[in-house]
């Protein structure tokens, strides 16, 4: 009977919750397990290129070396990738970065092997190879998400961006610059599949069906609370659209969606907010909430004015629809057959 109780106490709102934050846990166990494999997979990578190195091995005087090599190793581990052309391109990664330093080396130990081979393909200084890596990591890209990203100089674009929030203003220094890593200025939700934009509570259900990639897109370290979280201050309600909590900043982080342009009235809301959160429900060993303002569109410069006086952390952040290359190539041929159909 007790058991019965409880669950007739625990209401579907709470279960919901409760779902979420464990899926999230599972995700982040997945993401450092694969971290793992793959840091294990290029270890071995980089002591086989060391090896060919050391014994001065080049395509004109070691190809007959390589192509038997490969043939033996491939006898015994057949599902390893050991062709002649990537015991080469196992070389080249180990000159690629045996010249840089440990925090170079380490970030791209953890990438897939494809990813690495598109990244050694473009001459990047170092902090871009890092920033590459950790992108890779922090938001699961693909391969061509990857290349995408690459042709289109997106590391060029972001350091261009000035950080939108007052962190600096109302954050302990460190926490400050931990801030800062975490949040960015633009994200991409391209994964809900919108194709048009859409009503408020729509964008917010779709990202909650979606936790899961939302949560990869925002980066790592993050765990779902819950949507339209509420807050109750006078009998009074206040719904939070996404709260969060992240661990290595040791906040909340309450999510406001917006779908059109940011408008100042935004920000006396979120930290109306804030107060709340940090006065009803954190804990005495967090630091202070933290709120971002996604909306679909912001001019920096109001922004900055609207932030200036506010004692709060927050941060105005922009989303766009940036489909994956398959999924737009399918939105292009469904239009054309649609197309083609009314033409008849």
């Amino acid at each position: 009977m007790k058991d019965l109780s409880v669950s007739k106490a625990f209401n579907e709102r709470e279960y919901n919750e409760l779902l979420q934050q464990a899926v999230a846990v599972i995700e982040t166990s997945r993401l450092q397990i694969a971290k793992q494999l793959n840091s294990i997979a290029m270890s071995s990578y980089w002591e086989i290129g060391k090896l060919l190195d050391e014994r001065k091995l080049d395509s004109k005087y070691g190809d007959s070396i390589v192509r038997r090599l490969s043939s033996d190793l491939k006898s015994k581990y057949p599902d390893m990738g050991l062709s002649p052309r990537n015991l080469w391109n196992m070389k080249r990664f180990y000159l690629r970065y045996c010249q840089y330093d440990t925090k170079v080396q380490q970030a791209v130990a953890v990438l897939p092997w494809s990813h690495n081979l598109l990244l050694m393909s473009y001459d990047l200084a170092p902090q871009y190879i890092v920033f590459y890596a950790n992108e890779v990591f922090s938001k699961g890209w693909s391969r061509d998400m990857l290349n995408h990203a690459l042709k289109s100089e997106y590391h060029l674009s972001i350091q261009a961006i000035e950080k939108s929030n007052n962190f600096n203003s109302t954050l302990p220094a460190l926490q400050a610059g931990y801030a800062n890593e975490v949040f960015r200025n633009s994200y991409n939700l391209g994964f809900i599949d919108a194709v048009e934009p859409l009503k408020e509570l729509e964008l917010e259900r779709r990202l909650v069906q979606k936790i899961t990639a939302f949560i990869m897109e925002l980066g790592s370290g993050f765990s779902f609370i819950g949507n339209q979280h509420t807050l109750i201050c006078n009998n009074k309600e206040y719904r939070v659209d996404l709260l969060f909590f992240h661990r290595r900043l040791r906040s909340m982080v309450a999510i406001e969606l917006k779908i059109g342009e940011f408008k100042p009235e935004y920000v006396g809301k979120m930290n109306f907010y804030l107060s709340l959160l940090d006065k009803l429900e954190k804990a005495p060993d967090e630091n202070p909430s933290i709120g971002i303002i996604l909306c679909a569109e912001k001019d920096r410069l109001e922004v900055e004015l609207a932030l200036q006086d506010v004692n709060k952390p927050i941060g105005v952040a922009e989303y766009q629809y940036l489909l994956p290359k398959k999924k737009l190539q399918e939105l292009v041929t469904n239009e054309m057959k649609n197309s083609n159909n009314d033409n008849k």
